[in-house]
């Protein structure tokens, strides 16, 4: 019996299956192409110790080697870290064999080659080396738009790619602000993940706490006072003499105009200030107004414009296409 051991290079080496375990300890001989396979150190410390083969790379001559080399006795070959059995492996086995996961990879384990790979980038691409949170400020907001692009199409395969451009902005950022000391306001991707990590347990109490809800209302509720509670804790550890707290902390005003207009509105109604949909004096104040209805609606407003283009450009291009074929 042939077993071809996978295993992953996100996991420490050694932390195995039962089953791995017992496939190698059980086994004849252990054959693996390269002396500095992860895994060796692990397997010598626990009494198996494989054989270094010169074994083809290619899925042909290899399944031919392992089938030559498989014998009377139970046979392992350890895979390189990380590799796909090829199916053409397997068709060109002529013995009895079984593929065997040795170790599994948790959920999210292959952000950790995004890590890797960001690293690797800094250092050796010239453009990513001279990156600042400043100049990589546009390729975060034309990202964004377009995962936006791609969700209002309805394209969710466009999506996949579109949110892990997204991600590898996160992923930037966190790299740059590494190389700043913490004393001046540096962090890892590590901090990026136990912030937001701790801020998401915080704020769902009904689900890691005790708080119970019977709505998503209820959960939107709790949501806003827990937020009022972290401004009125991050106003009190501020410095003597900062200007008093206000709703408006932490609007971001480099939004689009509807969605500041909109963000603004919603925070202005918590302090009990609301803003009037008629007599405007100027065309601002008018689509302040318009805003105003949209939500009252319970509309959007940045979608409902976003909407409201799409079917204008469709328009166009209908009314292009219809005095195309007129001429």
């Amino acid at each position: 019996m042939l077993t071809i051991l996978l295993s992953s290079p996100r996991v420490a080496p050694g932390l195995l299956t039962w089953q791995a375990w017992s496939a190698l300890h059980a086994a004849s001989r252990v054959l693996v192409s390269s002396g500095a396979h992860p895994l060796i150190p692990a397997l010598q410390t626990a009494g198996v110790e494989p054989v270094v083969v010169d074994a083809p790379a290619d899925a042909g001559p290899l399944a031919e080697f392992l089938s030559s080399s498989a014998g009377d006795g139970p046979v392992v070959w350890l895979a390189p870290q990380g590799c796909v059995v090829d199916p053409a492996l397997l068709a060109g086995l002529s013995v009895p064999y079984q593929v065997l996961d040795g170790s599994h990879d948790l959920p999210g384990a292959h952000l950790l080659d995004l890590v890797s790979i960001m690293d690797t980038l800094r250092v050796s691409c010239p453009w990513d080396r001279e990156q600042t949170h400043s100049s990589l400020l546009r390729y975060l907001l034309e990202e964004a738009y377009e995962a936006v692009e791609t969700i209002e199409a309805g394209d969710l395969a466009a999506l996949r790619e579109e949110i892990g451009d997204v991600m590898f902005q996160a992923f930037f950022h966190a790299r740059i602000a590494a190389e700043r000391p913490l004393q001046e306001g540096g962090f890892t991707i590590d901090d990026v993940a136990d912030t937001l990590a701790a801020k998401l347990v915080r704020r769902h109490p009904h689900v890691f706490g005790s708080v119970s809800v019977s709505s998503a209302a209820d959960v939107n509720a709790n949501w806003e006072e827990i937020k009022k509670a972290e401004r009125a804790a991050k106003a009190a550890g501020s410095a003597a003499g900062a200007d008093k707290p206000s709703v408006l902390d932490s609007v971001p005003f480099s939004q689009p105009a509807l969605s500041l207009a909109a963000q603004l509105q919603r925070r202005a109604q918590r302090a009990g200030i609301t803003v009037p949909t008629d007599g405007a004096d100027s065309i601002g104040d008018a689509l302040m107004g318009l805003v105003a209805r949209a939500r009252e609606a319970g509309l959007d407003p940045e979608l409902e414009l976003r909407a409201a283009a799409r079917r204008f450009a469709d328009s166009v291009r209908e009314r292009e296409r219809s005095a195309g074929s007129a001429e």
